[in-house]
């Protein structure tokens, strides 16, 4: 049986969420912290990768602006993929960032 990379409840599928369990084995993400900074990383495991970062394990950014949500989600093929396209999402100014979360 394949590791999923993100299950999602009844809840959030009924709501049009996208499933990950099918999809690409990394996922970029961006989270939107306490502060209202924007966070942005990749993982294979996002409900894991989201649990690491509120409890404080995450990173030292994250463990000092605390993370409160997952405001964006994209599956990515391949890690060079993911690690490319997290480098140029982290390169965008914030209004930009703003408005890929919003599209």
């Amino acid at each position: 049986m394949a590791n999923p990379v993100f299950q999602l409840t009844k809840n959030e599928a009924a709501n049009g969420a996208v499933d990950y369990n099918d999809a690409m084995p990394y996922v970029v993400y961006i989270m939107k912290c306490a502060d209202g900074s924007l966070y942005t990383g990749i993982t294979t495991d996002l409900k894991r990768r989201f649990r690491e970062h509120k409890d404080g394990r995450g990173g030292a950014y994250t463990h000092s602006h605390r993370v409160i949500k997952i405001v964006y989600t994209e599956p990515c093929q391949t890690k060079s993929r993911a690690l490319k396209r997290e480098a140029e999402i982290k390169g965008w100014r914030r209004d930009k960032k703003l408005a890929l979360v919003r599209s």
